[in-house]
């Protein structure tokens, strides 16, 4: 969920609950984030130095609690993730697949 989490903040910060929604839809069920384990993720991250808090838009809804953001090192890690997964694919893709017994 970490990188998920990661990829949520790449464009904007973000509150809590719109983090969790934009996790359930890029990892299109693939990932399961329940309020729990979602906030001890968050924790973990920042606690790590990849997010960290900031201000809301002016004006928002102060019921959104407190908005979240990327660090300078949060966007290392990601990036650097991005060069790896990308790496992977493309060993992948360079791979002669022999073909299964009775097809072409």
């Amino acid at each position: 969920m970490d990188m998920y989490l990661l990829l949520a903040l790449a464009e904007t910060p973000g509150h809590g609950y719109g983090l969790m929604q934009a996790i359930r839809e890029r990892a299109a069920g693939s990932v399961r984030v329940s309020t729990g384990s979602f906030y001890r993720r968050l924790s973990a991250v920042m606690k790590a130095g990849l997010v960290e808090e900031t201000v809301g838009p002016k004006g928002d809804d102060p019921r959104r609690g407190a908005y979240y953001r990327l660090t300078a090192l949060g966007r290392r890690v990601l990036a650097e993730e991005r060069d790896r997964l990308a790496a992977v694919v493309a060993a992948v893709d360079g791979l002669r697949m022999a073909p299964r017994r009775g097809r072409p």
